[in-house]
């Protein structure tokens, strides 16, 4: 009898957000998993603690530590989580450059390794380096994503709940544009219970929660100070295995993700631009475009602009 093929998942990066993932791939059991960082015996020993949890977990799924790229041929999804946070006396240019040539190594050695897979990206600057890894992998715009307004959405749903002391499951919400200042999180697709939230927290409050979602990672940065690391991570690991389980159960859910767009919200040049999608077996299956009001599409476009500002500062 012929053994049932089990999904391989790789996650480039065992820092805080690739091994977290890891955690969280492992609990939900959704694969077989190679966590893969260029330094030697980090992915190994924490492959190793992920591995002695399976008696506990009764789970019979392999987690593999690797420096290399061998053990993850035949991957059926890769997860790049790998790259530098921005340091003291760096700038926004420097980290973009840094960044994009570790994006550019890990990307060509993993496809090369599993060309069929599907690849979600969550290294920042994320609409960046999503667009890069498309450029680089040359992989059809489906199979290329960014894990960016799944967690934008989370943060948004959460201080809305929190706001009006009720549960998150209750609350419908999500945030298109770029991972990043700009984002546009759409209140007015916003619902609790059904019910539109402008009918509940008056506007003052409402903009308040808009501007907190925008800066919810540079909170946690400011409220762990010096801490080593000191950055989101569980947070914007449930989102990007959320995602992953979406593709490997094909689960075809709605969800933000940054996007190839070509065309879609008068965006023809092919950028990566958090947006709502039906992600599936098949990555992207489709854009799903919304009606916008005036000020809404202007917003989502300035949020574009500075996207498009940067691609030209990427050493394609």
């Amino acid at each position: 009898m012929l053994q049932k093929r089990r999904d391989k998942i790789t996650i480039i990066g065992a820092g805080n957000v690739g091994s977290t993932a890891a955690h969280w791939a492992a609990a939900r059991h959704l694969g077989d998993i190679v966590l893969v960082d260029v330094l030697e015996g980090l992915a190994e020993g924490k492959a190793l603690d992920l591995m002695e949890t399976a008696p506990v977990e009764h789970t019979d799924y392999r987690v593999i530590g690797s420096s290399g790229y061998e053990h993850t041929t035949g991957s059926d999804v890769i997860v790049i989580t790998a790259g530098l946070a921005r340091r003291p006396g760096m700038n926004r240019d420097d980290l973009l450059r840094k960044n994009f040539e570790i994006v550019k190594s890990c990307t060509n050695q993993a496809v090369k390794h599993s060309p069929d897979a599907l690849i979600v990206v969550v290294t920042n600057p994320l609409d960046l380096m999503t667009y890069a890894v498309k450029m680089v992998s040359g992989f059809p715009k489906n199979r290329v994503m960014g894990m960016a307004g799944l967690l934008d959405s989370a943060r948004f749903r959460l201080f809305v709940a929190m706001e009006l002391g009720i549960s998150v499951e209750d609350v419908k919400a999500f945030v298109m544009g770029g991972h990043g200042d700009s984002m546009v999180p759409l209140v007015r697709y916003c619902y609790a219970g059904g019910i539109p939230i402008e009918k509940l927290i008056p506007s003052d409050r409402l903009e308040a929660i808009v501007k907190r979602t925008r800066n919810a990672g540079a909170e946690i940065v400011k409220l762990m100070g010096n801490s080593p690391n000191s950055s989101a991570y569980y947070s914007p690991a449930a989102a990007t295995v959320q995602m992953v389980e979406a593709i490997l159960k094909d689960k075809k859910r709605v969800v933000p993700v940054s996007a190839c767009l070509e065309g879609e919200y008068g965006i023809h040049d092919g950028l990566f631009v958090g947006v709502p999608v039906i992600l599936g077996g098949n990555g992207v299956e489709k854009v799903l475009e919304i009606e916008l009001t005036g000020e809404e599409m202007e917003a989502l476009h300035r949020s574009v602009e500075e996207i498009r500002e940067s691609i030209g500062k990427l050493p394609l």
